[in-house]
């Protein structure tokens, strides 16, 4: 059984950095597809960016482009999410997700959800 875990959440002040980690059980990144996303308070849930499972294609929203970077460690069998730059409006609970196989991490669907970790960015 797939199973994600995320972590790293916590309370920072504007400017600084976070690293949100996505920890994965039950098959290799390999396999897997993981996409990142948050429910900013009294807002929907929106996507953040994602990798691919095999060559591990990266793609981004473009509100965190060059900002936020995904990455991998197969040897831990963990997805990365570096927030640089955080600001208030990043505030919300940030989510991993999966699914398998596929041709990219943009197709979905996500059916595999983490539990969420709270990040709180004050100004």
């Amino acid at each position: 059984q797939l199973q994600v875990v995320e972590s790293g959440g916590d309370s920072v002040q504007s400017g600084e950095s976070l690293r949100l980690a996505c920890a994965v059980s039950g098959f290799t990144l390999d396999y897997v597809n993981i996409g990142w996303f948050r429910r900013p308070p009294g807002k929907e849930r929106e996507g953040i960016g994602c990798i691919s499972s095999g060559a591990g294609r990266l793609d981004y929203a473009g509100s965190v482009r060059g900002r936020f970077v995904i990455s991998r460690d197969s040897a831990k069998n963990t997805v990365y999410l570096l927030m640089n730059n955080l600001q208030p409006e990043d505030t919300g609970i940030y989510y991993c997700a999966a699914f398998l196989l596929g041709s990219s991490c943009l197709v979905g669907p996500y059916r595999y959800w983490g539990q969420g970790t709270q990040v709180t960015v004050s100004s």
